[in-house]
């Protein structure tokens, strides 16, 4: 959230309370305040109070707002335990939340966002294309995760072979009822990577495409 966003909610705050007749109590801290507070706060047991408070109603635009914004805060805060960022990222359907947390230096919290499915599409493949491995697999198994990300995916020549066994299995034994014709683009580029296993070559080279049948022989044939 940028500095002018936050001011801007912060003066929606005060607009809503003054339009409805409501004191602003003199101990009340805006929004800035508080937003820099948590963002740059050490106190653990602070922030994990703040990760676990129930969300206002939407309906309290305001109040709303105001919680959304300071959860930001808290999720790009290292600070804050890493049980609750993890909670925060199985959770929260919120993009500038989930945004924070998917550049996590926590490998859990990463896989947490990437499994939200929450996520944004964009978000998701950004994830496809983490350091970790692991983290990879969970953003490549979301169902907000497009055919392109599955099929870049499949070509990764880095790619585990577990997550090609995934990948492999599309449109066949996995979503069934996907679009016949990028599934099987997706299981033919499994078929050609490298870290394929055996298994699922032998899979492959029964399958109904006969691009894929003809990419999973010959692959075979190779070894």
């Amino acid at each position: 959230m940028t500095d002018a966003e936050i001011k801007q909610d912060g003066n929606a705050e005060n607009e809503s309370a003054q339009s409805q007749g409501q004191e602003i109590p003199s101990d009340f801290e805006p929004l800035t305040a508080t937003y820099e507070r948590l963002r740059h706060s050490a106190d653990a047991a602070e922030l994990s109070e703040f990760a676990r408070r129930p969300l206002p109603d939407r309906s309290e635009q305001a109040a709303f707002s105001r919680a959304t914004a300071l959860l930001e805060a808290v999720a790009g805060n290292a600070h804050t335990p890493l049980e609750d960022r993890v909670f925060l990222a199985e959770t929260m359907p919120f993009p500038n939340i989930l945004v924070k947390l998917s550049t996590d230096e926590s490998v859990e919290v990463r896989k947490a966002v990437a499994g939200n499915s929450n996520d944004k599409n964009w978000l998701v493949g950004r994830l496809t294309k983490d350091e970790s491995p692991e983290v990879r697999d969970v953003a490549l198994r979301n169902k907000r995760t497009s055919w392109k990300m599955r099929l870049e995916g499949a070509q990764d020549p880095d790619m585990d072979s577990q997550t090609l066994d995934f990948l492999g299995s599309l449109g066949t034994e996995i979503e069934p009822n996907a679009p016949a014709v990028l599934a099987s683009m997706v299981r033919r580029a499994v078929a050609v990577n490298p870290n394929t296993s055996d298994q699922m070559l032998e899979k492959l080279a029964q399958d109904a495409s006969g691009e894929v049948k003809r990419a999973a022989e010959k692959r075979l044939s190779e070894k």
